[in-house]
């Protein structure tokens, strides 16, 4: 579970990308965070991924106050998470197949069950066929599953996504979408934050509207 109470976010220069925002997401949900560029929609996400720390106000995260985490406890809550962000930080002097053994290589995974894990990622997004090849010999649509495949090696409980449709067309959004359907489907929390209305409306989940930094009435 996700939780915000009374949560400000303010950063040096006044700027104020979040205000008293109070909400509740439940294990297991499909939410969309949507809004106007600027809104906060990224900025909700990092909070929750404890990547930045609120300026007032709570957010707990399965029991724990991300607040006031101990920078070292900070990765074991990450474990939780599969984050996709629109800069993919695709390695691209490395093969899909190490991109998506990156995650586990740096837990320590061991390198059989590590290297099943990445081709049964890579066979989720599609890209099985393509574990030798390079980011840069691959489509726009194939980076971004390539980086979904990489957030979901480690089968986080909780899937953040911010503007995962953002460079794509419609056929490409809608495969994206699929599989994130498909994540929901088996126990994963989703959720994606997009201006993207046609791609929200698609998978018709729960929708949280932000505008200037609130949630809209």
């Amino acid at each position: 579970m996700i939780s915000f109470s009374h949560v400000y976010k303010r950063y040096p220069g006044g700027l104020e990308a979040l205000r008293n925002i109070t909400l509740t997401i439940e294990a297991g949900e499909m939410v969309f965070v949507t809004g106007h560029s600027g809104a906060g929609k990224t900025t909700l996400l990092k909070l929750a991924a404890a990547i930045e720390r609120p300026s007032s106000g709570t957010v707990i995260v399965n029991g724990q106050n991300v607040g006031a985490l101990r920078p070292r406890a900070i990765p074991f809550l990450r474990r939780n998470f599969g984050l996709i962000f629109q800069e993919q930080k695709l390695l691209f002097d490395r093969t899909a197949f190490e991109n998506v053994m990156l995650p586990l290589a740096i837990n320590r995974f061991d390198r059989r069950e590590a290297a099943r894990r990445v081709r049964a990622a890579l066979d989720k997004v599609g890209l099985l066929g393509r574990e030798k090849a390079y980011p840069v010999t691959l489509s726009g649509g194939e980076q971004q599953r390539l980086a979904i495949a990489r957030a979901i090696v480690h089968r986080p409980a909780i899937l953040l996504a911010d503007e995962p449709t953002g460079n794509l067309d419609a056929g490409h959004a809608a495969d994206i979408g699929e599989l994130f359907r498909s994540f929901n489907r088996v126990g994963v929390t989703v959720i994606i934050a997009t201006h993207d209305e046609a791609f929200a409306a698609r998978l018709e989940p729960r929708v949280i509207a932000l505008k200037s930094g609130a949630i809209a009435p």
